[in-house]
């Protein structure tokens, strides 16, 4: 991994053989961030596990072992248990040319990742919680107060 910092924004590559969630929960431990909005993300991976939530509240998936095309990536970084917990969802291209996305379990780097991150900390604090009967964890918000 290597990353650049400039303000409120990160840009991040991931190398092969990474973890996206691991990396970027890793990095935003690492730099102190508790809530981001990841703004977008291409590159190429493999192992990929997606899936979507039903009417029930429960996650059905699919795994994709064969490397794709990582078109898009869209999501967010918040705390959960005091720790940088992300939430992404990502649109993939097969060699085909078919598409396949969803939320995102996990995937690991066939050839890069390129990401970038928006910091939010500075207005409060964003944080994940359970919900009863579901595997959702929805965002809590807690602003910061002013005095």
């Amino acid at each position: 991994m290597d990353f650049l910092r400039s303000g409120d924004d990160i840009m991040v590559r991931l190398d092969p053989g990474e973890e996206i969630h691991a990396a970027i929960q890793s990095l935003c431990a690492d730099l102190g961030v508790l809530g981001a909005a990841l703004t977008s993300g291409i590159g190429r991976i493999r192992d990929i596990d997606i899936g979507f939530l039903d009417a029930n509240g429960t996650y059905q998936r699919e795994v994709h072992a064969a490397p794709m095309e990582l078109i898009s990536c869209q999501g967010n970084v918040a705390s959960l248990e005091e720790s940088p917990f992300t939430h992404i969802h990502i649109s993939l291209s097969d060699d085909d040319h078919q598409m396949h996305g969803g939320h995102l379990f996990s995937g690991t780097v066939h050839i890069t990742a390129e990401l970038h991150l928006r910091v939010l900390d500075s207005g409060g604090l964003m944080t994940r919680c359970s919900l009863a009967d579901s595997e959702f964890k929805p965002l809590s918000f807690t602003p910061h107060d002013s005095d």
